[in-house]
């Protein structure tokens, strides 16, 4: 972007978007795993309750991806200003880097909640928690991709 140009403050909104959406799908991702994996530790819960604090993993697991959509939403808020050199590319850059981080948190948390919902049933009646926890890290690592991925997309643009 040229200094020539004026400021223009809708370019300010797409970063503010960027910010609401990493933490508003990370949250929704989190919500659904959370639910989800807590439904299935609360059914298994009645047939052994002895594994109830090894079936919660799928919920802490859950959680972490709220996290992520926070410190991108923190970094981006450090970033937008309202000045002539913050431009369309800027914008457009931090909205990338908000959806990339939700949108990526929120496939993240729907497969945790699945799995978590499932795995832990099952593991109530075999033991398959290994299997478990391996398609868990397997579901996080999908948030934790969207969560590099927009770090590096929220640095400084010379656009």
């Amino acid at each position: 972007m040229a200094t020539s140009e004026p400021f223009n403050a809708s370019w300010s909104f797409f970063g503010w978007m960027g910010c609401a959406a990493a933490i508003v799908f990370s949250n929704a991702g989190a919500a659904y795993g959370t639910a989800k994996s807590g439904l299935g530790v609360g059914a298994m819960g009645v047939t052994r309750p002895k594994l109830i604090f090894k079936s919660i993993i799928p919920i802490i697991m859950a959680g972490i991806l709220g996290i992520y959509g926070l410190i991108v939403a923190v970094i981006l808020s450090g970033n937008i200003a309202a000045s002539t050199t913050y431009g369309a590319y800027n914008g457009f850059q931090h909205m990338a880097s908000g959806l990339c981080c939700g949108l990526s948190s929120l496939a993240a948390g729907y497969a945790i909640g699945v799995v978590g919902d499932m795995g832990v049933r099952a593991n109530a009646q075999t033991d398959i928690f290994v299997g478990m926890i391996l398609i868990l890290i397997f579901g996080e690592a999908l948030g934790l991709y969207g969560l590099i991925v927009a770090i590096i997309l929220s640095g400084n643009a010379t656009g």
